[in-house]
């Protein structure tokens, strides 16, 4: 089984505990970034990793959202909880590996918490720069690896806990990544310590 299957079948599992298991997270400070961050979003804005929800309920109003995850559970838990939810989503069961949209089809991507995860976060930012306008905007709110020699370390060393438990890298080198997929105006504010971090991308290439 590729690891990718194996991700997905993880959260398929822990779908209908997800929120509980991140509840502790969730009054650390995370709702209160999304509050801050999800609301920049505007005009055609793409979710990558909806999960169950938790950004839904800090999107404009006037804005047009597709929500897409590879967890068809988690998908189906953001579905039962928005189903009635005044804002236009559509929720679609996609990879963000290879998605089914045109070349420069969204104003703004928004990720948080998904590129911890993703077996490989080049090529999916990759997908992500090409499903973006010239100029269209990327939001991510991510937690990666610390550039503190020691901390740094031993997120590496302790790295295979979260990720046999539920396929969640604690190391992961963010910017490095978005760098590496070909975006170069990424700017980057520390939310917590140097560990959870905004990144705000605009994106430039050639239409």
């Amino acid at each position: 089984m590729d690891t990718n299957r194996k991700i997905k079948n993880r959260y398929n599992k822990i779908a209908k505990y997800f929120d509980s298991l991140e509840r502790p997270m969730g009054t650390s400070g995370f709702a209160k970034w999304r509050k801050e961050i999800v609301p920049q979003a505007t005009g055609k804005t793409l979710e990558v990793g909806v999960g169950t929800g938790k950004n839904i309920p800090f999107y404009p109003k006037n804005i047009d959202i597709t929500a897409i995850d590879f967890s068809k559970k988690m998908l189906e838990e953001a579905k039962a909880k928005y189903q009635d939810s005044p804002l236009k989503i559509n929720f679609l069961e996609m990879d963000v590996q290879n998605m089914d949209f045109e070349n420069n089809t969204f104003d703004t991507v928004i990720t948080s918490c998904v590129f911890c995860s993703v077996p490989d976060p080049v090529k999916d930012l990759k997908e992500i720069k090409r499903v973006l306008k010239p100029d269209g905007q990327l939001i991510m709110l991510e937690h990666v690896r610390s550039n503190g020699k020691v901390l740094g370390k031993l997120m590496d060393w302790f790295n295979f806990i979260p990720l046999n438990i539920m396929g969640a890298n604690i190391n992961r080198k963010t910017k490095q990544n978005l760098i590496k997929a070909g975006f170069n105006d990424v700017k980057v504010t520390e939310l917590w310590k140097d560990i959870v971090k905004y990144f705000y991308v605009k994106n430039e290439k050639l239409i």
